[in-house]
């Protein structure tokens, strides 16, 4: 009840604050997605045309909740306030198993209070499952380690699939987390680790192939043009300029994405057809002629993506929401406050905590880095991770405490 405490009454209080823009801006593509999948049955932008222009899973997500309750700033909210409180309390059972049950609760209550993710989780973004399966995945693996059970590798290996649908960029994990645990449990992990990867294979599959029979291609997502956009002369530049990838001057002569037609569908009523198949490879071939082409820029935009993934900071890009008000004292302040302190902390309890645990988070946070580095890196991509870092901060915490309290 503490943790649920700790993580929903302050996720309520911004939800009331921002009841006016939680499904007016800044949603994500999900969220048209499910809307027209409740109005037609096509799971896409327009009915009649399927899309795979997005990872399905938070699209998903929302449907049940809009079929159930409606679509509102309300039904959204406690949504994502329900997943942050078992975000946090699969962080209270990592905690627990990693040190004890006072140190669960320290790390539950540490990455509940996260000030970007209580900003975050209530406004319409599919980090918000990150956070959870990322827990979840966690707590398996190290359970998984302990027992050497079949059933609980393909468990794992489920969730690990369910993850790959949520966010493209953990296509790799089944075989990170089966390297680790062939590392802590040699042969006995064998079949687990085994089983964890053909799980999440057999998970992710089907998407794969309604893609390849309703759209036209083997794709996990064709949105092409996302790689592109990270990947491409003038990203450096956006990014240094203090924009998004977003800003990336389009490519002249282009058609419109599945997303712009879908924008044009909505305001219009007009159908505008797209091959999005096409557009995937297209974007896809320029984005890897650039880092063919151009090695040295890569290299930079590389490092200044992991330097932005990693900064205490957050990232300020025009266009952000809030620009100017009191947000940005928070961007500048708060969030910096708290991570110096939660980096510290992780760093001393690095040296607390067991260290299977740090060598699996840190396997898993440089899995985020090299991602970042691939892609674009941002705080949004990082945060739905940082309870890695909760939880070693607690163990810190609390032998701080153990050598400097007053007995």
């Amino acid at each position: 009840m503490v943790l649920a405490a700790v993580a929903a009454l302050p996720r309520s209080a911004v939800l009331l604050y921002e009841r006016g823009d939680v499904t007016a801006a800044f949603v994500d593509k999900g969220d048209d997605f499910a809307r027209t999948f409740l109005d037609s049955g096509t799971y896409g932008f327009i009915p009649g045309f399927p899309s795979a222009y997005t990872q399905p899973l938070y699209g998903f997500f929302l449907v049940p909740v809009y079929w159930l309750f409606e679509r509102s700033w309300v039904t959204v909210g406690i949504a994502h306030a329900l997943v942050a409180v078992a975000t946090a309390w699969l962080v209270y059972e990592i905690g627990r198993r990693v040190l004890s049950p006072l140190a669960g609760l320290l790390a539950g209550a540490l990455a509940s209070l996260h000030p970007y993710l209580v900003w975050h989780d209530v406004h319409m973004n599919r980090e918000i499952l990150d956070g959870a399966l990322a827990a979840a995945v966690v707590l398996l693996a190290l359970v998984v380690v302990d027992r050497r059970s079949a059933w609980l590798g393909a468990l794992l290996g489920a969730v690990m699939g369910v993850a790959i649908l949520g966010n493209v960029r953990l296509l790799l994990l089944p075989l990170v987390v089966g390297a680790w645990l062939l590392w802590r449990g040699r042969r006995a992990a064998l079949v687990p680790a085994a089983l964890a990867v053909a799980a999440a294979a057999l998970v992710v599959t089907p998407w794969v192939v309604r893609n390849r029979v309703s759209v036209g291609c083997v794709a996990l997502t064709t949105d092409g043009r996302a790689l592109w956009k990270a990947n491409n002369v003038d990203t450096l530049e956006t990014l240094r300029s203090g924009r998004w990838i977003d800003d990336v001057p389009p490519i002249p002569g282009t058609p419109p994405t599945p997303q712009d037609a879908g924008a044009i569908y909505e305001e219009t009523g007009r159908i505008v057809r797209t091959d999005e198949c096409a557009q995937m490879r297209f974007y896809r071939a320029r984005a890897l002629e650039f880092v063919r082409d151009h090695p040295g820029e890569k290299a930079e935009l590389a490092l200044l993506s992991a330097q932005m993934l990693w900064q205490p900071a957050v990232t300020k890009t025009e266009g952000r929401p809030g620009a100017g008000t009191w947000l940005d004292t928070a961007r500048d302040w708060v969030e910096p406050a708290f991570m110096v302190v939660l980096y510290g902390l992780g760093l001393f309890g690095a040296f607390v905590v067991p260290r299977r645990f740090v060598v699996l988070a840190a396997t898993l946070l440089a899995y985020q880095t090299v991602m970042a580095m691939a892609f674009a890196g941002e705080t949004r991509y990082r945060a739905p991770w940082d309870f890695l870092i909760a939880v070693a901060a607690s163990g810190g915490a609390l032998r701080l405490w153990e050598r400097f309290a007053p007995r």
